[in-house]
C-alpha cells in the first residue's frame, strides 16, 4: 500500500530525520548553549514507517510544561528549544529552567524525548540539573503536559559522554516504548574548548 505524503507530512519526516542523526557535543553552562553536531555525513540514520503503524498512532502527548524529580529536588518549568542555523540548540540562560527538544518526541509519546538542564553555579545559585548525577535506577522523574496530564518515568540508567562521540542514541529509539532522557554537563571545566569535558544523560522509561 502506497501512502500518500502530504507537505505537512514531509516536512515532519525530515524533522525526525534530522533529529536522528544528531549527536550532543557540547552544553555551555556559562552561555547558556547546547551544542548539536550533525552526523549526516559519516553515520546517517534512517527513518521508515508504514500504514499500519501511521493507523494506530495514538493522540499525541501535550506539550511539557513541568518537569519534577522528588529525590533531588527539582521542580522546574520547561520551555522549548529548537536549533539555530550553526547547531546551537536554543535553549535559555535561565540555570533555574529545563528545555524541551521541540522538533523531537513529546515526554510520553513512543520514542525519546530529551530534556536539557544547566548544571554549575553561579555565585552561591545552583542550577537546576546540579544533582542529576545522584540519580539512580529506579528513581521517578514527573512531566506535567499542558493538557493537565502527568507522566512518570522510571530512571533506567546514566551514561557519560565524551562532547564529540556518537550520542544518536539519546535521541532515538525503537523499542516502542516512551523514553525521557535528561543531558546536563559533567566533568572538569577545560579552557581551551570553554565547555566542562563531558555530558552527563539520564535515561528513563515510562512508568
Amino acid at each position: 500500500m502506497r501512502i500518500k505524503r502530504t507537505h505537512k507530512n514531509l516536512r515532519r519526516l525530515q524533522e525526525l530525520s534530522r533529529l536522528m542523526r544528531v549527536v550532543v557535543s557540547g552544553l555551555c553552562i556559562l552561555t547558556g548553549q547546547v551544542i548539536l553536531q550533525d552526523m549526516a555525513q559519516s553515520n546517517p540514520l534512517p527513518f521508515t514507517t508504514t500504514a499500519a503503524s501511521i493507523g494506530q498512532q495514538k493522540p499525541p502527548s501535550g506539550l511539557p510544561e513541568t518537569i519534577t524529580i522528588p529525590s533531588i529536588g527539582v521542580s522546574a518549568t520547561v520551555a522549548f528549544a529548537g536549533l539555530k542555523a550553526d547547531g546551537t540548540m536554543d535553549i535559555k540562560k535561565n540555570p533555574d529552567e529545563t528545555a524541551w527538544y521541540q522538533f523531537g518526541t513529546r515526554p510520553g509519546d513512543e520514542g525519546s524525548a530529551v530534556i536539557a538542564g544547566h548544571s554549575g553555579w553561579t555565585g552561591l545559585h545552583g542550577s537546576v540539573f546540579n544533582n542529576i548525577y545522584k540519580l539512580r535506577k529506579g528513581d521517578k522523574i514527573s512531566v506535567l503536559d499542558r493538557k493537565g496530564n502527568m507522566k512518570t518515568f522510571v530512571v533506567t540508567d546514566s551514561k557519560q559522554y565524551n562532547p564529540t562521540a556518537n550520542a544518536s542514541s539519546i535521541f532515538q529509539s525503537s523499542d516502542g516504548k516512551s523514553h525521557l532522557n535528561l543531558i546536563t554537563c559533567d566533568g572538569v571545566w577545560v579552557n581551551a574548548t570553554d565547555s566542562d569535558s563531558s555530558r552527563l544523560v539520564v535515561f528513563s522509561v515510562l512508568e
